[in-house]
């Protein structure tokens, strides 16, 4: 390929960006506009940091990765594939993850929570001993909490397999092996006795309704994930009533139940449920003591 028909990474992008704005993808998935969803993709493929200089926004891209690039964008526009499975790449406070179809693509906004130490509800971040991450997919949340929470081990449990084994991948990237343990197990089923200072849930909430609205992107992702009944709590109400003889005196529980909000807030009336604020985006996300439960 000669010097004239090369592109620099910078308009590639553009380029890129202009082709997504002029499709009907959805976004939603680590981005919420075209551009963004174009470094994402190019960034990803030249395994590029965001905060590259302008100098390196201005060299050519070679013919290889630039065929690469294109044959993703192909498959975004026309299969809607999300930009995470293609490039098997996903961020969650500020960490790097492998991710393909057998997980969730990570975007919860309980990654806030755990860079602020779920202050000010948790006073003593190094008191934290045992952490349950339910539900935990890639295994995003488990590892992020495990950097956060250096003197803590964390009990990682999914009821998919498959889930497991890509959540090992990222666990062994991170050389967490000796702290973050993965469960195959149906919520608390195969924790034995354990309790735990913090337990932290992102189960599946989509009701019925929502499940057959979602957009193609969604529906690559595992259903397993992301249904939960006609209401969306099936899981969620499995974890609060269980969840009490989990946690230690003192210890708390989270939980992302999304759009089922009002839905949980029905089903529990008499549970003060602290409904959690988020300064980068997100809601649907409460949290209770184990004297609230």
């Amino acid at each position: 390929m000669s010097s004239l028909n090369q592109k620099t990474i910078r308009e590639l992008i553009n380029d890129i960006s202009f082709q997504f704005e002029e499709s009907d993808i959805f976004y939603g998935h680590g981005t919420d506009n075209a551009f963004d969803e174009a470094v994402y993709l190019v960034f990803s493929v030249l395994d590029l940091p965001f905060d590259v200089s302008d100098d390196q926004l201005n060299s050519l891209i070679d013919l290889v990765h630039l065929n690469r690039i294109d044959e993703f964008v192909i498959k975004r526009i026309t299969k809607r594939i999300p930009v995470a499975y293609l490039v098997n790449k996903a961020w969650f406070s500020g960490l790097q993850f492998y991710v393909d179809e057998r997980v969730l693509i990570p975007r919860s906004p309980i990654a806030e929570l755990i860079a602020q130490e779920f202050k000010p509800w948790l006073i003593q971040a190094d008191k934290i001993k045992n952490i349950l991450d339910i539900g935990t997919g890639s295994g995003c949340i488990a590892i992020a909490a495990a950097q956060t929470f250096t003197d803590a081990i964390v009990d990682a449990v999914d009821i998919s397999q498959d889930a497991l084994d890509v959540a090992r991948i990222n666990v062994e990237n991170y050389n967490l092996s000796d702290r973050v343990k993965l469960l195959i197990s149906d919520i608390f089923q195969n924790t034995g006795q354990q309790k735990y200072d913090l337990i932290i849930a992102n189960p599946p909430y989509v009701d019925a309704i929502d499940m057959d609205a979602l957009p193609a992107e969604y529906r690559y992702e595992p259903g397993l994930g992301l249904a939960a009944g006609e209401d969306g709590i099936d899981v969620v109400s499995r974890i609060i009533a269980e969840s009490k003889k989990f946690l230690t005196a003192n210890g708390l529980l989270i939980v992302e139940v999304g759009n089922s909000q009002a839905a949980v807030e029905r089903a529990f009336p008499e549970l003060p449920f602290t409904w959690l604020e988020f300064e980068h985006g997100g809601e649907g996300v409460f949290l209770l003591t184990a004297d609230n439960l």
